[in-house]
């Protein structure tokens, strides 16, 4: 006689097998051991690649090596001697490496192990992050991935954890995120966006002076007071100056048209700048597009952080959302309307996608608002890492397969940055939730 089966067997269906196994799959890449095994790997491909395109992935970290040993041989520092293209607080990483090392190679891999364990802290802050912190790890992962090996070759491999912990912690402890937004910002510029969008989201002059203007201000005065006491004063902000005086990089949103058009204009010319070590675009026209970049920066932030400050104050029930549309939208604004177009600066955009995974819920519709952007961010990402460092002598020498390539990856910088200033005048515009809806 065949047995009879119990409810439960009946009950075990292929189609709950299945969700069992998934579920099950589920967790396990949610353990703190698979990402961390993740972790490893894809770390362990970047550092690779990196001695792979040696030259190309870690020629800045060796001017980094030079900068801090002349100073410390010959007594001649950057910032307090003379000008510098970095501001005053990119020393100090820099300077980590020399202080253990006495080779270049020992160097290169002081300064990858320390972005490397800078990371980690960051992963680790992420996938502690509440409701979706784990599964935001494998795309922060993955975008690493694709990005290739060039941030762990520049300082933005520092400022990208930096940006990343301030937007995790920015709702709950808005001035610590400050204090790391704006040591980030005396390393490279580019945390100050996140500064922008805690001063434009602040809901009050006493949040706005205690959790914004106080930790700013101490920061800098710290490090303003360090070049006072090193004699570089009149050297600690000429790094704005720097900038002014570089033309439009080949490879920057803004040269665009330039390079595309080389296709079949001979005479538009491409030159590298031995002060600089940056390949620019020749000729009036583009003088005249870097000249304007000059002011549609600025312009184009102020815009911005205008823009949060009206939907933080219509919808003071989203503001976590804001701020993080708004830094999105500063990081973008700060890669498309630069005539900088460093491939390092992508790993920028990667930090607020990774912390709105983690931090998002469905009632605030996090999907409907990131999931694209999250798409178009790893698209962009591996497009970057196509262009430099797989096909850049292709795309100096003005070949069409990295035309066109560069060319994409442009248009969706721009895309990705229209999509966030639309996201924040759609909350901006829309009802209030009632407070039982919410």
């Amino acid at each position: 006689m065949w047995p009879v089966p119990s409810s439960s067997d009946l009950s075990t269906t292929p189609e709950a097998a299945g969700n069992d196994v998934l579920r099950s799959a589920i967790r396990v890449l949610s353990s703190w051991p698979a990402l961390w095994v993740a972790f490893a790997l894809a770390h362990g491909w970047i550092i690779l690649q990196a001695w792979v395109f040696e030259a190309q992935i870690l020629g800045d970290v060796h001017l980094y090596e030079w900068w801090v040993r002349n100073g410390v041989n010959a007594d001649w520092w950057p910032v307090f001697n003379y000008d510098w293209v970095y501001p005053l607080g990119a020393l100090a990483p820099m300077a980590i490496p020399a202080l253990v090392t006495e080779s270049t190679p020992a160097y290169d891999w002081v300064w990858m192990a320390m972005v490397t364990v800078a990371n980690a802290c960051a992963v680790v802050v992420l996938g502690r992050a509440r409701p979706r912190g784990r599964a935001a790890v494998w795309f922060w992962l993955a975008f690493l991935v694709a990005l290739g090996p060039i941030w762990i070759g520049r300082l933005d491999g520092l400022l990208a954890p930096i940006i990343l912990v301030a937007l995790l912690v920015a709702a709950r402890r808005p001035a610590l995120a400050m204090t790391l937004a704006t040591i980030g910002a005396w390393i490279k510029i580019a945390p100050g966006a996140v500064a922008l969008a805690l001063a434009a989201t602040a809901s009050s002059a006493k949040e706005f002076l205690r959790n914004v203007v106080l930790p700013g201000a101490a920061v800098s005065a710290v490090v303003i007071g360090v070049a006072f006491a090193g004699g570089g004063q009149d050297n600690v902000l000429d790094v704005f100056g720097e900038q002014g005086d570089r033309q439009l990089q080949v490879e920057a949103v803004g040269a665009t048209p330039f390079t595309v058009a080389r296709l079949w204009d001979p005479s538009i010319q491409v030159e590298y700048d031995k002060v600089i070590y940056t390949y620019e675009v020749q000729g009036a026209g583009a003088d005249a597009v870097a000249q304007a970049l000059d002011v549609a920066l600025p312009v184009a932030a102020v815009l911005i952080a205008a823009l949060m400050w009206w939907a933080a104050r219509r919808r003071p029930d989203r503001v976590g959302d804001i701020v993080l549309l708004g830094a999105a939208a500063e990081l973008l604004a700060l890669i498309v309307f630069n005539k900088v177009g460093s491939p390092q600066f992508i790993a920028w955009i990667g930090p607020p996608i990774a912390a709105a995974i983690a931090l998002g819920s469905r009632a605030q519709g996090t999907r409907r608002t990131w999931f694209l952007p999250a798409l178009g961010t790893l698209v962009v990402a591996r497009l970057t890492m196509e262009i430099y460092p797989l096909q850049y002598g292709q795309f100096l020498g003005g070949w069409p397969l990295a035309t066109s390539v560069g060319a994409l990856r442009n248009l969706l910088l721009v895309a990705l940055l229209v999509g966030a200033v639309v996201r924040l005048v759609q909350l901006a515009v829309a009802r209030q939730v009632t407070s039982r809806a919410r």
